[in-house]
């Protein structure tokens, strides 16, 4: 690359010289610079920025707001399926204890009530993750919409002519500067916007979750659903 490089310098001297020889002794008068062109709401810009906007959105105000009183919501959801989750638990370990002393049609009995309830469980697992799902996706799109007009506002006022969303895994950035960062900024500037004041911090309130896509993969078993059950609620 060096080598490229400096090939590429000689024959650009190269071509100066050649010019400078052909140039008469008064230099023509510079042309005068042309106007930056101009937008509604400033000149274009040249910077570029990056943005999380997923952290933007959970971080602003109405989105923490948002998002906690969906926590709330789901509270009783969650402990319904913990509750029934602890009762297959506990026939299945009524089940290993006395299997070796139950006749075939106890133990039939037992099993055939453990898998109903398990399919139960699952089903309404699948149910309130979806109901879940869309809700924070409902959430997502509302603060986002604003969100973009806020973005494209400080965007052509502070002469950004590109903003890179970095809050996924396949965003293309592989490395940037910190102070092309203007996730705060936009947060800020919402929250400016919004009017909506900053909830008061309570101890057992709930840290708000990113908005998700819902989940194609489905627990294949009941420890499964109820791990699930802690990670996704």
């Amino acid at each position: 690359m060096t080598r490229k490089l400096a090939s590429f310098l000689l024959v650009v001297a190269a071509l100066s010289l050649a010019a400078m020889a052909q140039t008469p002794a008064t230099p023509a008068a510079a042309p005068a610079p042309a106007p930056a062109a101009q937008t509604p709401d400033g000149p274009v810009g040249t910077k570029i920025g990056i943005i999380n906007i997923q952290a933007a959105i959970m971080n602003t105000n109405e989105g923490a707001r948002e998002f906690e009183a969906l926590e709330k919501k789901f509270e009783p959801k969650r402990a319904e399926l913990q509750t029934a989750k602890a009762e297959i638990d506990k026939l299945q370990t009524q089940l290993n204890n006395q299997s070796a002393t139950l006749n075939d049609s106890a133990r039939k009995s037992l099993i055939d009530s453990i898998e109903s309830k398990q399919k139960v469980l699952q089903r309404n697992f699948e149910d309130a993750q979806a109901d879940w799902a869309n809700q924070q996706n409902d959430i997502a799109n509302r603060i986002g919409g604003k969100m973009m007009e806020v973005l494209e506002k400080y965007a052509a006022q502070n002469g950004y002519a590109v903003v890179l969303d970095v809050s996924t895994q396949q965003s293309p950035v592989l490395w940037a500067n910190a102070g092309t960062n203007i996730t705060k900024a936009i947060v800020d500037a919402y929250n400016a916007q919004s009017n909506v004041p900053a909830s008061a911090p309570t101890p057992s309130a709930s840290a708000p979750k990113a908005p998700a896509a819902r989940s194609t993969t489905r627990p294949a078993t009941v420890k499964g659903c109820a791990q699930a059950v802690g990670e996704a609620f």
